[in-house]
């Protein structure tokens, strides 16, 4: 049996019921030299469906969104996209940064245009979409801005343009909201569901917020231990679209506590252990 099929047969952290399967990952391990980051990681993620990945710093989150973007080889196991095998990165597959990773001497519309060309899109058609995605995210009007002219929450609506304009069918978040202030954070985080309302796509999304993974995500994936591996996967029953209306409901509350307590518990341990 492949390592596919025997991944479908264990049904580990399946994908929302009625999805199906745009990412499957399967036995994954990293190691740095004699540091073991993660190991025996599986999870499918479905289509339109969004998985959020909570844990504390240092359990490895963006070395595993980096590892499922083929940004970085893994020592075990196996990263799928639909029928294809994940070792470098891959057409449809897009991710935002946490420091924006746009290129400083280029204007937002050359930044947004930049993934088009680099995938061979015609002029036309660079012509033609970059607009739309630019004023999609909010930014028209400043398409010949420069990012040094732009506040954090801007440059950050610019590299989300830059993702959607691919029109990709898996979009990595690596923390995408955490070099902004709170204010814009929140509002990044309902523009952001705005947006995916519009354009579901499969989404993983990496945070250190639990109240963000809650709010953003069908399923938080709480990853913690040394080597890390996924210890809950909280289902997330909230109905979308979802505003800030969701933060005042008693079950948002709820499940923030279950994954708060489930993160607490480890560190607890961790205090007890180094005061010995």
């Amino acid at each position: 049996m492949s390592t596919m099929a025997l991944h479908e047969a264990a049904g580990k952290a399946a994908p929302a019921a009625g999805s199906q399967a745009r990412i499957r990952v399967c036995g994954l391990a990293k190691r740095y030299g004699t540091l073991e980051v993660f190991r025996g990681i599986d999870f499918d993620v479905g289509e339109r469906e969004v998985v959020t990945i909570v844990g504390p710093s240092g359990c490895g989150k963006t070395t595993l969104l980096r590892c499922v973007d083929g940004l970085l080889p893994v020592d075990a196991g196996e990263i799928w996209c639909d029928r294809e095998r994940v070792t470098e990165p891959i057409a449809g597959m897009a991710m935002v940064f946490q420091h924006f990773g746009l290129f400083p001497w280029k204007t937002v519309a050359d930044n947004v245009a930049y993934g088009l060309r680099m995938a061979g899109a015609s002029a036309a058609e660079v012509a033609e979409r970059v607009p739309h995605f630019i004023k999609l995210v909010g930014l028209g009007g400043f398409e010949s801005a420069y990012p040094y002219q732009m506040s954090g929450g801007m440059q950050q609506r610019c590299g989300l343009a830059r993702a959607l304009a691919i029109e990709p069918s898996v979009l990595l978040m690596d923390e995408p909201f955490a070099a902004v202030d709170a204010q814009t954070r929140e509002i990044m985080q309902f523009e952001l569901l705005r947006i995916w309302e519009t354009r579901p796509t499969s989404m993983i999304f990496v945070t250190h917020s639990i109240e963000e993974a809650v709010l953003m995500g069908d399923r938080v994936f709480v990853l913690k231990g040394r080597p890390s591996s996924i210890q809950k996967i909280v289902e997330v029953d909230l109905p979308r679209p979802r505003t800030r209306e969701t933060l005042l409901q008693p079950r948002f509350a709820e499940l923030r506590e279950l994954v708060w307590n489930t993160l607490m518990a480890e560190a607890r341990e961790a205090e007890f252990h180094l005061g010995r």
